[in-house]
Parts: C-alpha cells; structure tokens; sequence
C-alpha cells in the first residue's frame, strides 16, 4: 500500500508541474498568455480572413470556366479547374488558420504562418494568369508572416 501512495504523490507533483510550466503567462499574446491578442496577430488574422475567402471566390471563377485567367506558354501551367481547386483549399486553409489566431488557439500562429507561406507559393505560380491580384496577394501574405513569425524582445521578468 505504501508503494501505491507513493507512486500516487509522484504522479501529484509531475503533473503540479507541469501545470504550472504550461501556466507561465505571456506578455504578447501566445500560448499560456492572456485572453489578448497582440496588435499583429489580430492583424494577421483580420488579413487572412479577407485573403481566404477571396482566394475560395477566385477559386470558384477557376473551376467554373470563367475568362478570367489567361496565361502563354509557363512553367507552371495547370489546367484552369486545377488552379481552382489550389485556390479553394488554399483559401479554406487561411481561414481556418485566422480563425485559431483570432480564437487564441496555440496552434493558430504557427498554422497562420504555414497557410501564408503556401498561399504565397502559390501565388506566385499564378502570376502569369492573374498578375494583377497574385502580387497584392504576395504582399498580404509577406505581412501575415512577417507578423506572425517576428521575434518579441523584452524581459521576462527575471526568469
């Protein structure tokens, strides 16, 4: 019996712990720190609701055959219902990942970052067929990440 009560109080303090590493707060807004948002997350996520949907709509002009896109002879040449889909999964994926942002979720940074750097991707190889919304788009997406993956220098209060 004494085994089993001293087991029990080892398994107490590992997860008092942990519980209190995972509780350490943080003064710009990420995991573990307050309800807040920092001013470039809500930024990112603002950019990347707008960005998302358009990218579905652009997707959706793709797959439906509109005389939207023209493009000569290109590396990267996809058939127009291709290009739509890219877009359409791309877009889902932005809005997916502003929505863990804006909601605080631990995931949401760095999906945020991923997202942006695929639909950057992305739109680069659809210059060609849409110069005209792929660079704004680029630069949205420079931004989105430039705001999620900066760098926070300032104390920690001595820890």
């Amino acid at each position: 019996m004494a085994g089993a009560a001293r087991a029990s109080c080892i398994v107490t303090a590992l997860y008092r712990k942990v519980a209190a590493m995972a509780a350490i707060p943080n003064e710009h807004g990420g995991p573990g720190g307050s309800e807040r948002l920092s001013g470039a997350s809500l930024f990112a996520g603002a950019v990347m609701m707008l960005s998302g949907p358009l990218s579905i709509l652009m997707g959706a002009s793709g797959i439906a055959g509109d005389n939207l896109f023209a493009a000569s002879q290109y590396a990267y040449r996809f058939d127009l219902t291709a290009w739509g889909w890219i877009h359409i999964v791309v877009g889902l994926a932005l809005v997916i990942a502003a929505m863990g942002l804006v909601t605080n979720k631990s995931w949401g940074r760095g999906a945020g970052a991923a997202a942006a750097g695929v639909s950057l991707i992305t739109q680069f190889m659809f210059v060609p067929y849409y110069p005209l919304w792929a660079i704004p788009i680029m630069t949205l997406d420079l931004l989105v990440i430039f705001a999620l993956t900066r760098f926070y220098a300032g104390t920690n209060g001595g820890r």
